[in-house]
C-alpha cells in the first residue's frame, strides 16, 4: 500500500469546515521484486496513481500529492531527505491537525514517515501545526508482535457512523490493494473494525488514533 499522511486546518467558509490535504510519499508497488524497477511497473504505478486520486475524489480530498519514494525502502534514504519533503508540504499549506502513521507499525515505511512527521512537527514557536494524530493501518500496526514496537492504544476517537460509508468506496477504489475475508485489509475487516471502535466509546462506527500533541484551543 501506498505510505501517506494527512494534513488539515480549519476553514469556517469551506464545506464542513475543514481543508484536507493528502500527501503521499511512497509509491507502493516496487517492493514486489528483488530490486526496485520502475520501469518494469511504469502501467501498475500509473493505475495505482489513479485509484489514489478516484480514491480521495470519492472523501472530497482539497489535494493530493504523490512522491516517488521507493516502496519499503524508505530506510535506505537519508531522513532528511524525507524530512524537507515534509517540511515543504507543511509550509504550503500550513496545517493544524497533521494525521500520520504509528511508530509501532510492522511496515518499515510506516516507521520512517512517522519519525519524519514528528520531526518536522516539533513545536518551534509560530508553527503551524497544533494536533498530532497517529492513525492505525489494517495488516500493519495488529501485526506487529507484542514488545516489539510501541503498542497502538488509542486515546482519540473519531465518530464516523455518518460517513463510514463513504470510507468504504474509497477503499473499493483501490481494490488492487484490498484483499478478500478474513484479511485484514478487506472490506469485511475494517467493517468489524470501525463498529468496534465505535462501541469501544458508544457510537456505531469510530476511527481511532493515539494522540501525540494538542495545542488546540
Amino acid at each position: 500500500m501506498m505510505k501517506c499522511w494527512v494534513a488539515g486546518r480549519l476553514l469556517p467558509n469551506t464545506p464542513g469546515g475543514v481543508e484536507v490535504h493528502i500527501a503521499i510519499l511512497a509509491e507502493g508497488l516496487t517492493s514486489r521484486d528483488n530490486r526496485r524497477n520502475r520501469e518494469k511497473h511504469t502501467t501498475g504505478l500509473s493505475e495505482l496513481a489513479k485509484a489514489a486520486h478516484e480514491a480521495n475524489k470519492i472523501l472530497g480530498v482539497s489535494s493530493l500529492t504523490l512522491h516517488d519514494f521507493p516502496d519499503n525502502r524508505l530506510d535506505s534514504l537519508d531522513r532528511l531527505d524525507v524530512i524537507k519533503v515534509v517540511e515543504g508540504f507543511i509550509a504550503q499549506h500550513q496545517p493544524e491537525t497533521v494525521y500520520t502513521h504509528h511508530a509501532g507499525d510492522v511496515n518499515i515505511d510506516h516507521r520512517r514517515i512517522h519519525e519524519a512527521v514528528v520531526t518536522a512537527c516539533r513545536p518551534t514557536p509560530q508553527h503551524p501545526v497544533k494536533k498530532l494524530l497517529f492513525f492505525e493501518v489494517p495488516s500493519s500496526t495488529e501485526w506487529q508482535p507484542p514488545g516489539s514496537a510501541p503498542h497502538f492504544a488509542p486515546n482519540w476517537f473519531e465518530d464516523v457512523s455518518d460517513t463510514f460509508s463513504l470510507k468504504v468506496a474509497a477503499l473499493k477504489a483501490y481494490q488492487s490493494e484490498m484483499r478478500p475475508w478474513p484479511h485484514a485489509r478487506s472490506i469485511e475487516a475494517l467493517e468489524h473494525l470501525a463498529r468496534w471502535r465505535g462501541a469501544s466509546v458508544g457510537v456505531a462506527a469510530a476511527e481511532a488514533f493515539i494522540l501525540g500533541r494538542n495545542l488546540s484551543d
